[in-house]
């Protein structure tokens, strides 16, 4: 079955050649037509084919779906104490994430499920049709392979983070002996990618020595490779990223400029977490300067429960506009096009023929409120993805 959806008033594409040449490709008073879960056809509304059904926005506007590359979303527990801890003036150093996991491992597959199912629709609810979902609350083999289980039902983009944190009470050796052996043969099947949280500062995160073996074993594995890091601090993060060819580092809040060279040279998406910050009472990381130095920038949620627990890519729109310098165009471009980067997919974060159909529509005439009235739920997916 075919859909003609018109009465967009503004459509973004993301195409410059499809639209007004902008980063954006903007097409005013426009149309697609759906066919499965493909698009079929962009345009002008008065230039749109027949289609077996039709759907009338009233003047909303339809960007790509959000691409949200970053969240932990299978979790247990509440850490809203540690949230206010840190409000009142308690510094973040990883520590609380050992509540989560004994949460984590406590809680039931029904639990767990259920979780789950909530956050991926409150994500849906506001726009997201693409989400990347890494374990870390289990640190055991069998709670990290079920961890993985439970996001592998629900997105293809699962990561595997058994190095998230160092667990209490287990040598740093054997731990790391056990995540890049045992564990990761485990997982392995059942992740796209594999990650580490690289932070020196840490008691509890890992060293540049052993984030490097982390990412050597992960690409032995066939996975792709995505990193945690600069988020408390400069270190080594960055630049074992983009040395390993990594898809994506994230945070970049501490960037020295040899960081930003390294970047500006490799193919590495700097993936930033303003949510964290909000969180953390912490300094935003530099957008502007990533951008001026034509670095592809995307923008994910980090959606958790300890330092960022949103699920709102709107949210994270208005905080790069108002705190990162990024105009609204750019905070968008890089929920869309710049997450499908950062997860190296060419299928999703641009609205071309033979794309898939993941959109979102906006109660709104213009993309431009996105930033415009934070807080406000004008988004939603109108065709949920992967």
């Amino acid at each position: 079955m075919s859909r003609l959806i018109t009465g967009i008033a503004e459509l973004v594409t993301n195409d410059p050649w499809a639209g007004d040449g902008s980063a954006l490709g903007l097409l005013r008073d426009a149309a697609i037509v759906v066919d499965g879960d493909r698009i079929a056809w962009i345009g002008p509304a008065a230039q749109a084919p027949p289609a077996d059904t039709r759907t009338d926005l009233g003047g909303r506007a339809v960007l790509p779906g959000f691409v949200d590359t970053h969240t932990h979303l299978v979790f247990a527990g509440d850490r809203s104490a540690e949230f206010a801890a840190r409000m009142a003036g308690a510094r973040y150093d990883g520590g609380g994430i050992a509540a989560t996991v004994a949460a984590t491992r406590e809680a039931s597959d029904a639990r767990l499920r259920a979780l789950l199912a909530g956050r991926i629709a409150e994500l849906r609810a506001q726009g997201t049709t693409t989400v990347e979902i890494k374990s870390g609350y289990g640190l055991t083999v069998a709670d990290e392979l079920r961890a993985l289980r439970l996001a592998r039902e629900v997105t293809v983009e699962t990561t595997f983070l058994g190095a998230h944190v160092v667990p209490a009470g287990a040598a740093r050796d054997d731990y790391l002996a056990l995540v890049t052996g045992e564990m990761l043969r485990a997982c392995a099947p059942h992740a796209r990618w594999t990650d580490v949280f690289c932070e020196p500062t840490s008691p509890h995160a890992f060293d540049g020595d052993e984030a490097r073996c982390v990412l050597r074993a992960g690409a032995a594995a066939g996975l792709g490779l995505r990193v945690h890091g600069n988020q408390l601090s400069a270190g080594p993060g960055v630049a074992l990223a983009v040395e390993f060819g990594a898809a994506s580092v994230d945070h970049c809040t501490h960037l020295t400029d040899a960081d930003v060279d390294a970047l500006a040279a490799g193919t590495t998406v700097a993936t930033l977490l303003p949510g964290v910050e909000f969180a953390t009472r912490s300094p935003y990381p530099d957008a502007r300067r990533l951008l001026d130095a034509g670095i592809t920038v995307a923008l994910a949620t980090d959606c958790n429960p300890g330092t960022s627990y949103t699920s709102s890519i709107p949210l994270v729109i208005a905080l790069a506009v108002r705190e990162m310098r990024m105009t609204p165009a750019e905070a968008l471009w890089a929920a869309t096009a710049g997450g499908a980067r950062a997860l190296r997919r060419d299928d999703v974060g641009v609205l071309a023929p033979g794309r898939r159909a993941d959109l979102t529509v906006l109660d709104a005439p213009s993309h431009l409120h996105l930033a415009y009235r934070p807080g406000v739920p004008i988004a939603r997916a109108l065709r949920p993805g992967r």
